[in-house]
């Protein structure tokens, strides 16, 4: 029995005991607000007043409860029917906010109750962390990504003959070759692009003329530093090899593996519980729409698919994680913080999987891989239900479908280093991370990184789902087979959001239908 239910049972009891009966709709309304008001305490109000009324009845009605809990957020915002603005910048289709609690008008029936959970954790380095900390941990961990993405290069016809750079500076001039190294710096200087790259034995200066296409201009200008390439080259009478073209790793185009069954999915990430901007009667709402008792008819067809939720990290806001965060908390504490997360979750119906990984704000190491939340945290969270909690990446198996889930903080160094890119659009910083197969390629920078013996942040498996966060913002796009999503956010502008130019957008969630791969967006705000 969940604790919603528990204190449902408890206001019932307390009822009866008083000497009084709740009638049908009652007691179905009673039901229905569970999940916002604590109905205990509903029932003990409404007790006091009955026992201020010279005439006491025998059976409390609907309207004398709903006259017990009638605030005027909650008349707006989850009883009454209204109209909301429709999500019209979206090109999927979404659905308009219908600020609506359901009464029983129809039985929900939820599909995924009987459908059987398909969960397969497929990599979850957190379980692998084995770094020391030195610098030859550091020198393994580069080897590793050299090694590998280079074999993912040498996988393309156009990259499959590529020399090593030091045979490409002992070519005689004006011989035409291509070459695979690691980008190491990167300067422009008179429209002119200077990039170093560097295998395992020496380094070359590569240079992209002024003159050069368009095209092989903006590929220089969209490289990240630690980025392993293949450049095509032309060597000059010295040293210095001249650009004619840039091949990323890149994926190859792909047919996404669908499901078996219409199971659905909801995408969600940065809830920041115990944030003073945590929107929480908005996940209130989404709490009540997948318990079948928010929104039209439309929106219970959909709520009855979902079979999944996988929340893409930062489940709550943490302590001290940026400059005079303590003005915008809450909750001070972060066992409390991730207590009330563990309320919040529980309210989730219990056939549906809940999948987590942590963010930037949550308890474990900042450093990616991060390992799951776990300890007491964990502990708080599955208090009452089972909820999957996988290190940051993950690679996990939905009936088939492989989605790779990461926080996202790595987008922070696209963001402020790519010319083109901005925080309005996270899927076209994710989108850059296909290309060069790597989730984190920047050391040093905004994204601390672990030096583990393994680099888990390249991506040698294409997933059929992208999934993250971070960005606080919606965006979405399908590249090359691969769905491409960060899923938004639960909480308002902060003003350090507002100083870093963050314009979010919560309470938009986005669910994926498994066997279909169409989605839609749910407004919930």
């Amino acid at each position: 029995m969940s604790v919603s239910e528990e204190r449902l049972q408890k206001a019932v009891e307390l009822t009866l005991a008083a000497g009084y009966q709740l009638n049908k709709e009652a007691f179905d309304f009673l039901n229905t607000v569970a999940a916002i008001e604590d109905p205990v305490d509903v029932m003990r109000k409404a007790l006091e007043k009955i026992e201020a009324l010279k005439d006491k009845p025998l059976f409390i009605g609907k309207t004398f409860l709903e006259e017990i809990i009638k605030k005027p957020e909650l008349m707006e915002e989850t009883i009454l029917q209204s109209q909301a603005e429709m999500v019209t910048s979206l090109p999927i289709p979404s659905l308009e906010r219908q600020t609506q609690i359901l009464e029983g008008k129809k039985v929900f029936r939820p599909y995924a109750k009987e459908i059987e959970a398909s969960v397969n954790i497929i990599e979850d380095p957190g379980s692998k962390l084995s770094s020391g900390g030195t610098m030859s941990d550091y020198l393994e961990c580069f080897r590793d990504r050299f090694k590998r993405i280079e074999k993912l290069l040498r996988q393309r016809i156009d990259a499959r003959s590529a020399a090593s750079i030091i045979d490409a500076l002992r070519s005689p001039p004006n011989t035409k070759l291509k070459v695979i190294g690691m980008v190491t710096e990167k300067r422009e200087a008179k429209q002119k692009i200077f990039l170093t790259i560097e295998d395992f034995y020496v380094s070359a200066t590569v240079l992209v003329p002024q003159n050069a296409p368009t095209e092989l201009l903006t590929k220089a200008r969209t490289l990240l530093l630690d980025q392993v390439v293949c450049v095509s080259v032309t060597k000059t009478r010295g040293n210095l090899l001249i650009a004619e073209d840039i091949i990323l790793p890149d994926i190859a185009p792909k047919i996404q593996s669908k499901a078996p069954v219409p199971a659905y999915a909801v995408l969600t990430s940065d809830m920041h519980v115990g944030s003073v901007k945590f929107q929480e009667k908005v996940f209130d709402r989404f709490v009540l729409w997948l318990s079948g008792k928010y929104g039209n008819e439309e929106m219970q067809e959909i709520a009855s698919h979902v079979k999944y939720v996988l929340i893409a990290g930062d489940i709550v806001d943490g302590i001290g994680v940026y400059p005079n965060q303590v003005k915008e908390l809450a909750i001070k504490d972060v066992y409390e913080q991730y207590r009330l997360a563990a309320k919040l979750i529980d309210k989730i119906p219990g056939y549906i999987e809940v999948i987590i990984i942590p963010g930037n704000h949550d308890a474990p190491r900042k450093a990616l891989p991060q390992p799951p939340i776990s300890g007491a945290f964990l502990e708080l969270l599955q208090k009452s239900r089972k909820i999957y909690s996988i290190g940051n990446p993950s690679r996990i198996s939905l009936h088939g479908v492989e989605v790779l889930m990461y926080h996202g903080r790595s987008l922070d160094d696209v963001v402020s280093t790519v010319p083109g890119m901005e925080y309005a659009h996270p899927e076209k910083a994710m989108t850059l991370f296909l290309q060069g197969r790597h989730l984190a390629p920047v050391y040093g920078g905004k994204t601390p990184v672990s030096p583990e013996n393994r680099d888990y942040l390249v991506i040698d498996r294409v997933p059929d789902i992208f999934h993250a966060g971070h960005i606080h913002t919606l965006g979405y796009t399908n590249y090359r087979g691969v769905l491409v999503l960060n899923s938004g956010c639960w909480q308002e502008q902060t003003e350090y959001m507002r100083r870093l130019g963050f314009i979010p957008t919560p309470g938009l969630v986005p669910v994926v239908n498994l066997q279909t791969f169409d989605m839609r967006i749910i407004s919930f705000t």
